[in-house]
Order: structure tokens, then sequence, then C-alpha cells
């Protein structure tokens, strides 16, 4: 099964991919935040434009590279029952727009949609550090793969590291 490991910012989680994939003794796969809109053909093309210390590992695949386009919370647009279950009465569902590929929304747009969401909430507006993991492991991921083509790749190639169908 695979083993997940938040390593908190970017270069955080790239330095300790590579210090896995460097070890060999698991496939290691990089996922971050896209940050900006992604114009690359692949996931790695963008990381390599936008975190220009960043050196591929001569061995890797492209499969090995994903992003969360344009933020992790883009997929927390995909799951609204999941946002709404987690922050309980007073959060607004109506003040995040129903996008049509949330994967082109500005990162600065979504932060500012869930801040109007849940101010009127028991746990406060949103706050990355306090509630994203917690909001993260409530979504439906079959809700996020059919919003997200990035979120399914991501998902086929887990499926394809482990084993699974």
């Amino acid at each position: 099964m695979p083993k997940v490991v938040a390593c908190g910012g970017r270069d955080e989680a790239y330095k300790d991919f590579r210090s896995s994939h460097d070890s060999g003794t698991a496939i290691a796969l990089l996922l971050v935040d896209a940050e900006d809109p992604v114009t690359a053909k692949s996931a790695w093309q963008h990381l390599s434009l936008r975190d220009t210390s960043w050196e591929r590992p001569p061995d890797s695949i492209d499969d090995q590279f994903h992003l969360m386009v344009q933020v992790m919370e883009s997929w927390f647009l995909a799951d609204r029952v999941a946002l709404a279950d987690y922050y309980g009465a007073g959060f607004r569902s109506t003040a995040i727009p129903q996008w049509q590929n949330i994967e082109r929304v500005p990162k600065s747009n979504v932060y500012d949609k869930l801040h109007k969401a849940t101010r009127g909430t028991g746990k406060g507006r949103y706050n990355k550090g306090r509630h994203s993991f917690e909001i993260l492991r409530r979504l439906n991921p079959e809700k996020v793969v059919d919003a997200s083509p990035y979120a399914k790749r991501f998902i086929d190639s887990l499926k394809k590291f482990s084993g699974s169908s």
C-alpha cells in the first residue's frame, strides 16, 4: 500500500522526494501545488520552469511527478458536502461559485471564496495549517477525480505503482 507523507512546504516535499527516490527503497511520488496556471506539457516540465533549482532525477519517470492544480484547496471545490460537513453551522456554500473547471481557478480566488464561505462558522475562517488536511481526508475521491484530470492522473499512478486496478 502507498504511504502518504505530508512534508510541509514545496521545497521540503521536493527534498523528501529526492531522498526517498535516491535511496531506491521505494517508488517515490511527488505531489505539490502547481501554484500557477499550468501551460507546460507535463508536471515535471511545469515544476522545472517554476522551481528552477529542482533537478529531475535521471532515472525518474513522468508518472512520479504530480500537481494539485493550482492549489490543494482547488480539490475542495469538488466536494462541497465534505466542506459543509467539516465546517457545520454557518458554512455558506453559496459563497463558492460552481466553477466549470476547478483546475483553472486562480489560487487567490479559491482562498478568497473559502474565507468568505467559512468566516461565520464555529471553526472560523479557513486556515491551511489548521483545516486543510482534515478537509482533504474527508473528500470523496470520486468527486475529486471527476472534477480534476490532475487528481485522476495522480490516483491512476498510485494504482499503477501499488499494483491495484
